[in-house]
C-alpha cells in the first residue's frame, strides 16, 4: 500500500471549480431575484451577504447553481442541509482527476462512468455537479425516503439531470454498501460526505463556534447556516467511526467499486483511518487536500484493484 499525500497549501480553487472567482452578486441577482433582499457590505464596502443568514445562504447557491450549472429548480426543506457549492465542486473534479489518472490522463466522461453518492440528502447536489460537469451516472442511496424523495424531484425537474440517476434506500443505518451494491455491480467511484458530530450535544458546540467566527457573537442556541438534519450531522462515534465501518465493508465490495473515497473533515482522525485501511491491503490509498477559504478537508480514496485489473476495468468500461 502506498499513500500520496497532496500538499497542504492549496490557496486556489480546482482549475475546473466554475466559482474560483470573486460571486457577482448583480448578475446572480438575475438568476435568483429573491437573492437582492439580502445582499449587503461588507467590511470593506463590497456587495456581500450575511454568512451566518441560512436563508441568505440557500438563496445564494440557488443563484450559483442557476448560473453555473443551469439548474432551474433546486427546492428542499430547510431543515435539511444546504451545501456549499464551491467545496462540493472540489470533491467532484478531482475524483475526476483521479478517475483520469487510471486512464491516461483523460477524464472519462459519459454514462460509462457510474459514480456511486452515499447519502445524497435532499439537496442532490453531488450528482448535479457530475451530471453537469461530467455527463456521470449515479446511484444515490439515503436512509431518509423523504430525502431521496425530494433529491428525486429535483432531478425530474431539471431537463438535463433526467434519467441519470437511480436512487436507493438504506434500511440499515449502520450498513454502507450492503443492500445498495448488487453482486453485479461495477461502480467506478463512491463518494460520500458523512456526518462528522458523534452527539447533538457536539453538533451544537461545533455550531456555536461557527455562529461566533462569522459572527463575533455568542448565542446558545445558534441557527446554522447551512442547515441540517440529525441524519446529515450525526453519526454514533461520529466521523471516525462512519469511516471505519465504510473500510471494514469496502472489502466485501472490493471488486465492485474501482475506487473508494469518502471526505475527512478533521484531520486529527487521519492516522486512525490510515491504520485501519493497512488491514485491508488496499494496493493504492491516496489523499487529496481540498481548501474552500479558511476550511480544509481531505478526500481519502482507496482501491483494492492492481495494475493489470485497473487496465482491464478501463478497457472493458471506457472504451466509449
Amino acid at each position: 500500500m502506498s499513500t500520496k499525500e497532496a500538499k497542504e497549501e492549496k490557496p486556489m480553487l480546482h482549475p475546473r471549480n466554475r466559482n474560483r472567482n470573486r460571486y457577482d452578486l448583480q448578475a446572480m441577482v438575475i438568476s435568483c431575484p429573491q437573492l437582492a433582499a439580502y445582499i449587503q457590505p461588507n467590511k470593506l464596502g463590497a456587495d456581500s451577504i450575511n454568512f451566518s443568514d441560512p436563508i441568505a445562504v440557500k438563496l445564494l447557491n440557488k443563484a450559483i447553481l442557476h448560473q453555473y450549472y443551469n439548474i432551474s429548480y433546486w427546492e428542499f426543506s430547510d431543515d435539511n442541509l444546504c451545501p456549499p457549492i464551491p467545496g462540493r465542486a472540489e470533491y467532484i473534479h478531482h475524483i475526476a482527476d483521479l478517475l483520469s489518472e487510471n486512464n491516461n490522463g483523460i477524464i472519462p466522461l459519459g454514462s460509462s462512468v457510474t459514480c456511486l453518492d452515499i447519502g445524497v440528502g435532499a439537496s442532490c447536489i453531488y450528482p448535479i455537479i457530475g451530471i453537469s460537469e461530467y455527463n456521470w451516472n449515479f446511484i444515490a442511496s439515503d436512509i431518509d425516503p423523504q430525502s431521496l424523495k425530494s433529491s428525486q424531484k429535483i432531478i425530474n425537474s431539471n431537463p438535463s439531470l433526467i434519467g441519470k440517476v437511480t436512487y436507493k434506500t438504506q434500511n440499515q443505518v449502520k450498513n454502507i454498501f450492503k443492500g445498495i451494491v448488487n453482486k453485479n455491480d461495477k461502480i467506478d467511484i463512491s463518494i460520500c460526505n458523512p456526518p462528522f458530530h458523534s452527539s447533538a450535544a457536539e453538533a451544537l458546540k461545533g455550531s456555536k463556534r461557527k455562529t461566533r467566527n462569522l459572527t463575533g457573537q455568542n448565542k446558545n442556541w445558534p441557527q446554522l447556516n447551512f442547515s441540517g438534519n440529525k441524519n446529515e450531522l450525526v453519526y454514533q462515534g461520529g466521523e471516525l467511526q462512519f469511516a471505519a465501518n465504510m473500510i471494514s465493508e469496502s472489502l466485501e465490495f472490493r471488486q465492485n467499486i474501482l475506487w473508494f473515497s469518502l471526505l475527512i473533515s478533521k484531520a486529527s482522525n487521519l492516522k486512525s483511518i490510515y491504520k485501519l485501511l493497512k488491514k485491508n491491503q488496499p494496493k493504492e490509498v491516496k489523499t487529496i487536500n481540498i481548501k474552500t477559504g479558511n476550511k480544509t478537508s481531505r478526500i481519502v480514496a482507496w482501491t483494492y484493484f492492481s495494475s493489470e485489473q485497473t487496465s482491464n476495468w478501463k478497457g472493458n468500461k471506457w472504451k466509449n
